[in-house]
C-alpha cells in the first residue's frame, strides 16, 4: 500500500502522484464487474450505431446534448429550443449561452478530426480543444497565476477553497507529459481503455492545467480517447448528463481521490456512468430511428418525388433551413422550400421566422431529444 502524501488543499498540489496508481487500488474484482458491463454497453452502441442510414443524423443531435449538458455543469445554461434555433443560421447569428455551447461542439469535433488524422491524443490537441471552447489564444496557465477550485457556502459570499492545482511551469508540463504518456502508450501501460479514462480523467481535473474551461476540455477528452481507443466510430456518448444528474457525487469522489488516494469509489462511478449513459443513447438511437422509418413511410406515400436525403437532412437537427438542404441533388432554394412547406403540410415540420428567415423544427424529434 503506497504511503499518503500530507495534502493541504490551501496550499498547489505540486505533490499529485504521477499516473499511473498502483494496480492494488484500481484492479479489484468489483471494478473488474463494472468495467466489463460498461464494456459490453459501449460495443452494444458501437454496433447498432453502424446500421443507422446516416450516421450524422445522430452524432449532431447527440454531441449537441452533450455539448448543453457539459456547459451546464458549469453553470453555462440555454434552453432546448435557443439552442436548436440557433444551429439554423451561421456563428454571426449566435449569441450568449447558446454561443458557448456550439464552441463546445466545435472543439469536440476538431479534436476528432485530429485524432483521426495523427491516432493520438497530444499537447497540441488538448490546447487546441481548450482554445475552441473558450475562444482564446492562450495555453497553459502561467506559473504565477495562483489558481484555486472554490465552493460557495451558505452565506451569499462566503466560498471555501475546496483544492489548489499544481502550480509552477515545470511541475505542470512533468504532469501532463506523464499523463499524455499514459494515454498513448498502449505497451507500457497496458490497461483496459476505459480504466484509462476513469484514471486519466481524474488526472486532468487535477492538474487544472488552463485557467477555465478544465472541466469541458476534459469532458471532450474522454469522448476522444474511447473513439482513439476504438470503443466507438463517433462521438455519440451523452456523459455529461450523468454528471449533472449525480454531481455531488463526481466532486465528492474526485476529492476522496485526492485527499485519500481512493480509486474504487470513482472508478465505480465513471464506469456506472458509462454503462448508464450507453444504455440510454441505445433506447434513444431506436426511439429516433423508428420515427425515421415512420416519417419515411408517411413521406414515400404522400410525397413520393421528396428524396430521402430530405428526410436524413431534416433528423440531423430538430430545425431546418432551406439553405441546409441545398446539396448536389437540390441546388435550387425554391426546390428546397417546397419540400419543407409540403412537409409541413402533412404534420411533419412547423415553420418559425427567426429573423428574415424562415426555419422549420421537427416537432417530434425535438420533443424526443428533450426527454430525459
Amino acid at each position: 500500500m503506497s504511503e499518503l502524501i500530507p495534502y493541504d488543499r490551501n496550499k498547489p498540489h505540486n505533490q499529485l502522484p504521477l499516473l499511473p496508481p498502483p494496480d492494488d487500488k484500481i484492479i479489484t474484482i468489483e471494478i473488474l464487474q463494472a468495467l466489463n458491463k460498461a464494456n459490453k454497453a459501449l460495443a452494444e452502441l458501437k454496433g447498432l450505431a453502424k446500421k443507422l442510414p446516416n450516421q450524422s443524423m445522430l452524432v449532431n443531435t447527440i454531441a449537441l446534448r452533450e455539448a448543453k449538458a457539459s456547459t451546464e455543469i458549469e453553470n453555462i445554461f440555454t434552453t432546448d429550443d435557443e439552442l436548436y434555433r440557433s444551429l439554423s443560421g451561421n456563428d454571426l447569428s449566435l449569441k450568449g449561452n447558446a454561443k458557448e455551447v456550439l464552441h463546445y461542439r466545435q472543439a469536440l469535433w476538431e479534436g476528432l478530426n485530429q485524432i483521426r488524422e495523427k491516432g493520438i491524443i497530444d499537447e497540441n490537441l488538448i490546447i487546441k480543444v481548450y482554445r475552441k471552447i473558450k475562444q482564446v489564444n492562450d495555453g497553459f496557465r502561467p506559473p504565477q497565476t495562483e489558481t484555486v477550485i472554490r465552493k460557495r457556502g451558505s452565506g451569499l459570499l462566503e466560498t471555501a477553497v475546496i483544492y489548489t492545482p499544481p502550480r509552477g511551469e515545470n511541475v505542470i508540463q512533468e504532469k501532463l507529459s506523464n499523463l499524455i504518456t499514459y494515454l498513448n502508450d498502449d505497451d507500457q501501460y497496458d490497461y483496459d481503455p476505459l480504466i484509462k479514462l476513469a484514471i486519466s480523467h481524474y488526472q486532468f481535473e487535477a492538474i487544472h492545467p488552463f485557467r477555465d474551461g478544465n472541466g469541458r476540455t476534459g469532458r471532450v477528452l474522454a469522448i476522444l480517447l474511447m473513439i482513439q481507443k476504438g470503443l466507438l466510430d463517433v462521438p455519440i456518448l451523452y456523459l455529461s448528463a450523468y454528471i449533472i444528474q449525480n454531481r455531488e457525487d463526481y466532486y465528492q469522489l474526485l476529492n476522496k481521490v485526492t485527499t485519500l488516494h481512493i480509486w474504487k469509489d470513482w472508478m465505480l462511478y465513471i464506469f456506472r456512468a458509462i454503462e448508464e449513459t450507453a444504455t440510454y443513447t441505445i433506447n434513444k438511437i431506436n426511439d429516433i430511428d423508428r420515427l425515421f422509418e415512420k416519417i419515411q413511410e408517411l413521406v414515400s406515400e404522400k410525397l413520393p418525388h421528396v428524396r430521402k436525403e430530405v428526410i436524413e437532412k431534416i433528423f440531423e437537427q430538430p430545425y431546418t433551413s432551406p439553405k441546409k438542404l441545398l446539396d448536389q441533388n437540390i441546388k435550387s432554394i425554391n426546390t428546397a422550400k417546397k419540400y419543407l412547406s409540403q412537409l409541413e403540410d402533412e404534420g411533419i415540420l412547423i415553420s418559425e421566422k427567426i429573423g428574415k428567415e424562415i426555419v422549420y423544427l421537427n416537432i417530434d424529434l425535438f420533443n424526443l431529444l428533450s426527454e430525459t
